[in-house]
């Protein structure tokens, strides 16, 4: 039974080793590309909280404007194009939503308790999910370094 067990378990942890960095990277890239596509085209719902957020900017051009960078970083990740600078990009986009916390936190808490997240507040709080994907993908750019004299293997 536990041998039987272990080769289910070897064989799925292999798929998951082979796939999932590919899902995840490809799921990301999606999100960036769909959410890029609706700021462009002026059809998505945070356009207002965007424009509040950054409110030194014009917001008619400063949510679209976003929303190519958005697409852009989705593209990249989509077709890993110079993934190191996409990343970049990725990472600033991603801290830049948590200015909604420091600009907005009324809109961002109820009732300015940091415990208690409006719809708004948990849109960005998801955004850790977001990051710490990137965090993952990231670390795919570079092939690990082996030492001299010996083999890559994989755990």
């Amino acid at each position: 039974m536990y041998a039987t067990l272990e080769r289910i378990d070897n064989r799925v942890t292999s798929f998951l080793r082979k796939w999932s960095e590919a899902a995840l990277r490809i799921s990301v890239a999606l999100v960036f590309i769909w959410f890029g596509a609706l700021k462009i085209f002026d059809v998505t719902p945070v356009s207002e909280l965007v424009a509040n957020t950054v409110y030194w900017f014009d917001p008619a051009w400063v949510v679209p404007t976003l929303g190519v960078v958005e697409v852009a970083v989705g593209l990249g990740l989509l077709f890993k194009v110079a993934l190191r600078s996409v990343l970049a990009l990725f990472f600033l986009q991603m801290l830049g939503t948590f200015l909604v916390f420091i600009v907005q936190p009324d809109v961002a808490f109820v009732d300015g308790n940091p415990l208690l997240l409006t719809t708004e507040g948990e849109f960005v709080v998801k955004n850790l999910v977001l990051l710490s994907a990137g965090l993952v993908i990231g670390a795919t750019v570079r092939p690990p370094r082996v030492a001299a004299g010996k083999h890559a293997t994989t755990a």
